[in-house]
C-alpha cells in the first residue's frame, strides 16, 4: 500500500497551478499550502496542490438585496 510521494519546488508547483511563483509563496505564507523549508527553498507535496487548485478567487458576490 505504498503510494509514491512527489515533491515539487515552488516553480514546479506554480506551473502546475497556472499561477506565479509569488502567488505560491503567498499561499505558503498564509498557511493555505503546506510546505517544508529545505535550506533556502520550499518543497511542496504534489498531493497538497488540490488544497488551492479549486479555490475561488476574489470577493463573494453581494446579494441583490444588500446595499
Amino acid at each position: 500500500m505504498s503510494k509514491e510521494t512527489k515533491l515539487l519546488s515552488v516553480i514546479e508547483a506554480a506551473e502546475k497551478l497556472g499561477v506565479s511563483r509569488w502567488r505560491v509563496n503567498q499561499f505558503i505564507d498564509k498557511g493555505r499550502l503546506p510546505a517544508q523549508k529545505v535550506g533556502r527553498s520550499y518543497v511542496i507535496l504534489e498531493s497538497d496542490l488540490q488544497l488551492v487548485e479549486n479555490r475561488q478567487t476574489g470577493r463573494p458576490p453581494k446579494d441583490k438585496d444588500e446595499k
